[in-house]
Order: structure tokens, then C-alpha cells, then sequence
């Protein structure tokens, strides 16, 4: 089933999202949100306490925060789908969405908001775990573990300003990695291998987090070259080994770079299509907070709202003119 051509839609949602279409919904533009089948919300649907998010001294609930941005978008004339984008085609002014169910969605912008995931150790423990001692956010979660033994794992800068981060909190940090060279740049490593805080060990890999009724308690280690099994106690559990950005339904529409990330134009969020354009995790390598998420959203319904003034006038002249 085709739909009418619309002025927009969001594929994705989370803050950049939901912020995407709050702005584009009070211009009037109606747009469509394809806000995914079994996550909608993003990352933070599966985040305990938010303390970091503007106007909330008290924290926030990261799924009520979520709630919140929908129904906001909601109050402003967005529509929502509840549906997985399994394709796109931006070759023709009118773009094209089909989803899982499908359905093709047509419009004259789009706004890509899907976010990236956090690639996962995949040891037995993990997802039992999850926002329950294992984390993969050290600004977000590290507050909870103070004066408490923390790991990290990851051997990249990531890790390393993770650990270093959380040497303030943690009543110890071991940094594991699986190898005894790190991917890390010289001075992030420098800097972990200085700080008395930190702990490293090398040439090993976790094979699983164990805990009770309270969370997590410890780890479960193996050495790569003995095949030696150790036990490290650690109520919290950082895992830092990267990032994959949920673009692979796009294919060769957009230009992306070596990892996956939407490339825009300095300065924009525009992509490589006009009238296509791009926010949140897609795109940022770098800071993946929810404000700066919603922050680039902004900016991406502002260039969409920009794309679509200039449409509509050229329209308008062409009507006049004939």
C-alpha cells in the first residue's frame, strides 16, 4: 500500500526524533514519525535515571523522558508508526519509505534519526544485568557507583576516557582489554597508565558478569594466553567496545563513511540527497547525549522546514508563471 506524498517524515525516534518533529509539527508540517517496531524511544527507553537532561533537577526516568518528547510531538501534529524502515529510495524529488509491514511512505523531505547501538559483549549476564551494573554510558551511569569496584572493558579512547572518568567514582577501575597492545591514541593511554586509580588487565576477555537479587557483583575473566579463569568483583560494569549506527537499511542512498555514520555538511545536517537530512547517533561519533541528540533534531527541522519554504515558493512561482 502507497501513501499520499507528505511534506516529511522522521525515520527513528528518541530525542533527535522526537524533537525533529516537535519543530516540524508546530510549522505546520504535519510529519510522520517510523519510530521502530520494538524500541521506540532510542537508547533511553532502557535508561534508569536521567540526571544530566536541562530542566530536570531531580532526574527523570528515561523512558518517562521519552514518553514525554512523544507526546509533545503528538500535541503538535505529528503522527506516529510503529513500524521497522526496511528500505529507502531518495533517487526522485518524492522520496520513498517502505516498512517492514509494507507500506511505502512518500514525502518530500526526510529526516533520518535512527540512532546507533552499543555493541555488546555477548557473555551470559549481560542483558540480565543490564541498568543493573552493566552499563555501556560512563557519563550517565557513573555517578551510581560511587565507592564502588568498576571495570571498564574496550581498549579504544573510549575506554580509556571511561576509566578515567570513572576513577572519580568507583572505589577502584580495572580496565580490561584483550590484547596487551591498546587501540587507544598515545596520550589516552598515557593518561590511564599515570592515574593511580586505574588498574589494568591485559590479554583478557570476560566470559561473563554474574550478580544477585542487587546487581551485579562480579566478573567472570579468562586469559587469552594461559586460558587461566579469574573472578574480578564489580558491582559496576562499563563495556566500551564501540558503537554501530543502525544505517544498513539505507544502502547506497546516502553517502556514509567507513563505519556506517551519515555524512553532512559541515555545519548542517543535510546529507548527501537533497531534502534528506540527518541527526543524533547516525551521525555523532563523538558526543552521543541525549541533549545533544535532540539539539542536532532541532537543527535538522530547521534545515528540512528551510528545504521545504524554498519548495513551496518554487512551486508557487511555477503555478503563477503558467
Amino acid at each position: 500500500m502507497t501513501q499520499d506524498v507528505r511534506d516529511a517524515i522522521i525515520i527513528g525516534s528518541g530525542p533527535a526524533g522526537y524533537t525533529a518533529a516537535i519543530y516540524l509539527g508546530r510549522a505546520g508540517y504535519r510529519p510522520l514519525i517510523i519510530a521502530g517496531a520494538l524500541t521506540p524511544g532510542g537508547q533511553l527507553v532502557n535508561t534508569t535515571e536521567v540526571e544530566n537532561f536541562p530542566g530536570f533537577p531531580e532526574g527523570i526516568l528515561g523512558p518517562d523522558l521519552m514518553e514525554n518528547m512523544r507526546a509533545q510531538a503528538e500535541k503538535f501534529g505529528a503522527e506516529i508508526e510503529y513500524d521497522d524502515v526496511t528500505s529507502v529510495d531518495f533517487s526522485q524529488p518524492v522520496k520513498s519509505v517502505v516498512t517492514d509491514s509494507g507500506t511505502t511512505y512518500r514525502a518530500h523531505s526526510v529526516v533520518i534519526t535512527t540512532g546507533s547501538e552499543y555493541r555488546k559483549l555477548g557473555v551470559p549476564g549481560e542483558q540480565e544485568y543490564s541498568g543493573r551494573g552493566v552499563s555501556y554510558c560512563a557519563t550517565c551511569d557513573g555517578f551510581f557507583f560511587k565507592n564502588k569496584p568498576i571495570v571498564v572493558i574496550g581498549g579504544g579512547d573510549s575506554a580509556m576516557e571511561e576509566a578515567d572518568f570513572l576513577s572519580r567514582y568507583g572505589s577502584s577501575v580495572t580496565l580490561i582489554h584483550r590484547r596487551d597492545q591498546f587501540r587507544a591514541s598515545k596520550i589516552m593511554v598515557d593518561r590511564v597508565e599515570a592515574n593511580p586509580n586505574i588498574s589494568l588487565r591485559l590479554n583478557s576477555v570476560v566470559t561473563a558478569v554474574r550478580g544477585d537479587s542487587g546487581g551485579a557483583t562480579s566478573i567472570e575473566l579468562e586469559d587469552t594466553v594461559t586460558g587461566e579463569r579469574t573472578a574480578i568483583e564489580a558491582n559496576g560494569v562499563f563495556v566500551a567496545i564501540g558503537y554501530t549506527p543502525q544505517t544498513s537499511f539505507l544502502g547506497q542512498s546516502v553517502k556514509l563513511d567507513q563505519d556506517g555514520y551519515i555524512l553532512t555538511s559541515p555545519d548542517a545536517t543535510s546529507t548527501s540527497v537533497p531534502g534528506v537530512f540527518a541527526a543524533g547517533d547516525a551521525v555523532d561519533r563523538v558526543y552521543r547525549q541525549a541533549i545533544s541528540a535532540a539539539g542536532s533534531g532541532c537543527k535538522a527541522a530547521l534545515d528540512a522546514q528551510a528545504f521545504l519554504g524554498a519548495l513551496q515558493s518554487e512551486e508557487q512561482l511555477q503555478a503563477s508563471a503558467s
